[in-house]
């Protein structure tokens, strides 16, 4: 996984909303990389992550309270759902850092397929090793369907 990039003042944003449009996300800056995992949770909402920090690379607006949170088990995050459509939107650290930052991903599979598809695949085996594997050149729009 790509660390955060700490200038997003300037750059692109990228954006993405739910299904039913209740819920948008924006990541600010160049996106480094998408993170396609295979653990329990990952795999089976078929998703794929960009990472950053909550109000900082990325927001995620919910005016309406739509959102709707999944914690699996004792884990340290939120897997955060509209409640409207269902889509996953984000997931989000519990606790805040050391730093007093929050960890927090974006679901890049609700960005419109042109924005994402040339960001580069990372992928990461949460199954059995917890670490990132061999980059490979394959890039969202490998993946897309």
């Amino acid at each position: 996984m790509a660390t955060p990039t700490d200038n997003l003042a300037s750059g692109p944003a990228t954006r993405g909303s739910c299904h039913c449009g209740t819920v948008h996300w924006e990541f600010r800056g160049a996106i480094p990389d998408a993170t396609i995992r295979n653990c329990t949770v990952c795999r089976r909402y078929g998703v794929l992550w960009a990472y950053d920090y909550d109000g900082e690379g990325i927001t995620v607006e919910d005016t309406s309270g739509a959102l709707t949170a999944y914690t699996c088990g004792s884990r340290s995050l939120s897997f955060n759902f509209c409640s409207r459509c269902g889509n996953l939107v984000s997931w989000r650290a519990l606790q805040p850092g050391r730093d007093r930052r929050t960890r927090i991903a974006i679901n890049l599979r609700l960005a419109e397929p042109d924005d994402v598809a040339g960001i580069r695949l990372q992928r990461f085996d949460g199954l059995h090793s917890f670490e990132d594997l061999p980059p490979d050149a394959r890039t969202v729009a490998d993946v897309w369907f």
